[in-house]
């Protein structure tokens, strides 16, 4: 099934003091990938300088830009296209084992996806799960099971936690958002020896998008889990990725695909942000 989208994405960011100058990246690009196609992505900032673009090491696009001007006020706004082909997706490997998976060669070269991080280290509790799932169950297996696991014990509750919240947190609290359910289930995979990395991007909300209508949307967090190849699974949903996923960049946890950070020069005490975003399917 082939559909395409038109994504809306607007910061605004509200500073109680002027500042005079600020430095930020933007991740909000759609990846191209044999299943996506960008077919065009258009960033507006009025205060900004200069700008352009490049490919961090991680993959994913950035576009950079520098206000010079003293401003209060910096609303970013990056509008995308994006068409998308499920019939190319490539049908999961199920028949890896374990000696393939943790052999020094996945492990010399996805040794980044196998480290675990203050954010996604997984609790005693998830970890044993994780450790006993492992000793019965093949790797493609144990890796749906951990994320059926963090389903299931997990509550989605917006406003529950922070973007830097670390996993165990919202384990501990039993709630959590989408990026809590990929770091939590990021961390189990890498705790059993999985090389497993962090998606970003959108999800349209809505299980049959109506062609031509616009909806309130969200930034959405998924994982991809190594097995000869990448494998995606979105644990907050409990389900594949599948038409009305769009994908922005891979990491090995929020941090690395943050949409929008920066610097600021001056001496602002509070920033507010309003993000708002918007999901149209076109076709």
């Amino acid at each position: 099934m082939t559909s395409r989208y038109r994504i809306n994405h607007t910061s605004a960011y509200s500073y109680d003091q002027a500042v005079t100058a600020s430095f930020n990246e933007v991740r909000l690009t759609p990846a191209s990938l044999a299943w996506q196609y960008p077919l065009e992505s258009t960033m507006r900032v009025e205060q900004a300088t200069w700008n352009y673009r490049y490919v961090d090491y991680w993959g994913t696009e950035v576009r950079v830009f520098e206000a010079h001007t003293s401003h209060r006020d910096l609303v970013v706004e990056m509008t995308s296209t994006v068409e998308i082909d499920s019939t190319r997706r490539i049908k999961p490997p199920t028949d890896v084992s374990w000696d393939e998976v943790r052999s020094d060669a996945v492990v010399d070269e996805f040794g980044e996806y196998l480290a675990v991080t203050r954010i996604t280290a997984p609790p005693e509790e998830l970890a044993a799960m994780a450790d006993e799932l492992a000793s019965r169950l093949s790797p493609a297996e144990t890796a749906l099971a951990i994320a059926a696991a963090v389903h299931e014990t997990m509550t989605y509750l917006p406003g529950s936690t922070e973007v830097h919240t670390p996993a165990a947190d919202a384990w501990d609290s039993r709630s959590g958002v989408c990026q809590d359910y990929a770091h939590l289930v990021v961390g189990a995979l890498r705790h059993v020896g999985l090389p497993a990395r962090y998606v970003s991007g959108y999800l349209h909300p809505k299980a049959n998008p109506v062609v031509g209508e616009t909806v309130p949307a969200e930034s959405h967090a998924w994982v991809q889990w190594w097995l000869g190849s990448w494998v995606e699974h979105d644990p907050t949903n409990q389900s594949e990725i599948a038409e009305r996923h769009v994908q922005v960049g891979t990491g090995r946890e929020y941090r690395d695909v943050t949409p929008i950070k920066g610097i600021v020069a001056g001496t602002p005490v509070t920033t507010d942000l309003d993000v708002q975003v918007s999901i149209t399917r076109l076709a």
